[in-house]
């Protein structure tokens, strides 16, 4: 089961969950549309100061391979062009001041937002990962050490673990190198089990931009590329995020 095609498709058109009546996505602008260029985008992306929590720092339970890793991409963000990105518990941190298109709304009356790959706050029994952006090859590489919570096969990360980990790095990586907001594509195709409590290498690439849509791949495989566990592809919408109006 876990060597089938595996296919996702998150088709843009009606969202019945928004609003209580069906809400399309607002008409693009071409005029209007792409006016950040990536600098722009990391640099408020990645506040020098901030009080926020980054979950994407080493804690107790990274495994050594992990933890060289990381040590070994912190180095090249000194000279490489890399880019540390942090990770804070909710997207809505990473976007102050900015808000979806109009008509995107969801009413709520919850407070605590969590992204989907922070839900689990004890560290090291759900997603534990940091991506790491280079602005130039627009492309990302995300470790990945998946807890026993996130437990498929006995032993082994569920396959859906992983899915959102592309997805999530994707995502990082679609809106970094080109205002990509929105997955429409998400096709997978695994390989073989990541081994709960292992490190994963998630290589992203953006392959070209196409009439407003961002084409990425990516290789999932271990620290010594012997083991490759799975390989995917995704397609993310453009779309600005508009100033939100002073109160």
């Amino acid at each position: 089961m876990m060597r089938r095609s595996f296919q996702v498709a998150a088709r843009l058109g009606h969202h019945r969950a928004l609003l209580r009546t069906p809400c399309i996505l607002p008409r693009l602008d071409p005029a209007a549309a792409f006016g950040s260029s990536t600098d722009s985008l990391v640099s408020r992306f990645c506040p020098v100061k901030t009080d926020l929590k980054d979950y994407a720092l080493p804690n107790a339970s990274w495994c050594p391979d992990m933890l060289s890793l990381y040590q070994e991409f912190l180095e090249k963000t000194k000279s490489d062009g890399w880019v540390k990105l942090p990770s804070f518990k909710s997207n809505r941190d990473h976007i102050q001041g900015l808000k979806l298109p109009s008509g995107l709304v969801a009413a709520s009356d919850k407070s605590d937002w969590r992204i989907f790959t922070r839900c689990i706050q004890v560290e090291g029994q759900g997603y534990e990962y940091v991506i790491f952006f280079h602005p130039f090859k627009k492309k990302s590489v995300c470790l990945f050490q998946p807890g026993p919570y996130l437990e498929g096969p006995p032993g082994f990360a569920h396959g859906g673990s992983l899915a959102a980990m592309m997805d999530e790095t994707f995502s990082k990586t679609a809106y970094l190198a080109g205002e990509g907001l929105f997955t429409l594509n998400l096709n997978i195709r695994f390989k073989n089990l990541i081994p709960v409590g292992s490190l994963a290498v998630l290589n992203v690439q953006v392959e070209k931009v196409e009439d407003r849509k961002l084409y990425m791949s990516c290789i999932t495989q271990s620290r010594d590329q012997e083991t490759v566990y799975a390989k995917s592809s995704g397609v993310f919408l453009q779309w600005q995020l508009e100033e939100e109006s002073s109160p």
